[in-house]
């Protein structure tokens, strides 16, 4: 599993913008920015709908406040439902990224298989990445939802 002073893996999500589908290569996605990057098992699921992506969308001015670049949502769902849930979720100040394989949430380390539930899925996760190296790293225990919230990432930077 990455760990704080790591460098993000090479890889590949993908965005679906009015424009079209973009593929953001890791290296350049990260690069010369300080990002917060937090993952949910799901696209409309109970919690990532109802206080995980929120808490986010509601405290973005505070994260730029505090210098940061980029907020980014990631989840192992196809660029489509993430599209589809950034604008339920009125999350448009976010990039809403999928990593529709799992292949970089495997290069993190942070997969977990779920199973009937849907499969291969992201472990819940929040992160701070600075100029490519992950500098703060808080990774949920299963089922619980205690420490990747807003207000906690908020709180570490």
């Amino acid at each position: 599993m990455i760990q704080v002073n790591d460098a993000m893996p090479a890889g590949e999500l993908q965005q679906l913008t009015d424009d079209g589908m973009v593929n953001h290569n890791s290296a350049e996605l990260f690069a010369n920015k300080k990002t917060v990057l937090f993952a949910v098992p799901g696209a409309f699921t109970p919690t990532c709908s109802a206080a995980h992506l929120p808490g986010y969308v509601v405290n973005f001015d505070e994260f730029k406040a505090k210098g940061v670049d980029q907020v980014i949502c990631v989840s192992v769902n196809d660029a489509f439902v993430m599209q589809a849930w950034g604008k339920a979720q009125n999350a448009e100040n976010l990039m809403m990224l999928a990593d529709g394989d799992g292949s970089y949430t495997k290069a993190l380390g942070l997969e977990m298989e779920t199973g009937g539930f849907g499969g291969l899925r992201s472990q819940r996760y929040a992160m701070v990445v600075e100029n490519g190296v992950v500098t703060k790293l808080h990774v949920e225990a299963p089922k619980e939802f205690e420490v990747s919230d807003a207000a906690s990432v908020l709180a570490v930077l």
